[in-house]
């Protein structure tokens, strides 16, 4: 029996049909995107008259290169950290404050309208640390805003803001959104990054 040879296989398309693959596969793949941290940044105002904030109405956060917090001049635990910003903005020092339930120290902040917080720290710390502090920081925002909001209306800040986002609520969007901003001016985020 002679001996058949095999079949060759026609490759010519091969490289057409991975080229089609490659693009089908580049066209329908989405890419994650980093979108870091969101913060709105207050609007530029040109004024000439210069503005006069008073030492007991910064709270000072450092966080250094070895992921150690110092606050108002004290080492401090992360843990701490929030319960410590609340007490800062919930003081009411100089009493115009009516909703205030803090300790209303004549040497802390005198309302949470003229509270600021400062957050400095070195080039070396840890991005993981630094968000941490970052999210304990607007945590003790978002507790005071959710006392507040369940105190005048009887449900939590967040809930709130959960169902303005929520296209299909059947409520009264813009009252609201009155009510979450009234929250938002009675406790500001006034949140400073130093360099």
């Amino acid at each position: 029996m002679a001996k058949r040879a095999a079949p060759e296989v026609n490759a010519g398309s091969m490289a057409d049909i991975a080229f089609l693959l490659l693009i089908f596969f580049l066209v329908t793949t989405t890419m994650e995107k980093d979108s870091g941290i969101n913060r709105k940044l207050p609007p530029i105002e040109e004024s000439d008259e210069e503005v006069i904030i008073k030492q007991k109405n910064i709270f000072t956060v450092l966080l250094n290169n070895r992921d150690q917090l110092l606050v108002e001049d004290e080492l401090m635990e992360l843990k701490d950290l929030k319960t410590a910003a609340i007490e800062f903005l919930d003081n009411g020092g100089d009493g115009s404050c009516t909703y205030c339930n803090g300790k209303r120290n004549p040497k802390s902040s005198d309302n949470p309208d003229k509270a600021i917080i400062s957050l400095k720290n070195e080039r070396k710390t840890s991005y993981g640390m630094y968000i941490s502090v970052q999210n304990e920081l607007v945590a003790a925002y978002n507790v005071l805003r959710n006392k507040r909001a369940q105190a005048q209306f009887g449900t939590s800040f967040i809930e709130m803001q959960k169902n303005y986002k929520d296209v299909n609520w059947i409520g009264n969007k813009v009252k609201l959104k009155e009510k979450i901003d009234q929250i938002k001016i009675e406790y500001p985020q006034k949140l400073s990054e130093v360099q």
